[in-house]
Formats: C-alpha cells, structure tokens, sequence
C-alpha cells in the first residue's frame, strides 16, 4: 500500500483542465475502445482502438 499522506485528496475538489492533462501526461495512460457497425444485428465493421498518450521530454525522447 503506497503513502499518500503528502498527496492531496481530489475527491469534491474542482480541478482545472490543464492541471488534469499535466497529471495525465506526466503518467502517461492507455486509451482502449471498440467501435462495431451493424445493420439488423449483423455486425458489418468491428474497429479495435487503441492509442498511447505520454508526454516528451529530454530524457525520454520520442522513438522516432
């Protein structure tokens, strides 16, 4: 179990947009999803989405 004891909690706490995507960024994440087209219950088109999101920085630059 991690201490957060210096962390504050953000529970009932508005948060600006920019403070969301600086934690987001600086922890980077995984974005799944599914996208399925169909007409009378046949599935026509299944589309698997998924996208890496990270920030860039000098000591991990981009793989390209």
């Amino acid at each position: 179990m991690a201490d957060h004891s210096g962390e504050e909690s953000l529970a009932g706490r508005q948060i600006a947009l920019i403070d969301l995507l600086d934690r987001l960024l600086n922890g980077g994440a995984v974005l799944t999803g599914d996208v399925v087209l169909s007409i009378a219950e046949v599935d026509l088109v299944h589309i698997n989405l998924r996208a890496v999101i990270r920030s860039i920085t000098p000591d991990s630059p981009a793989p390209w």
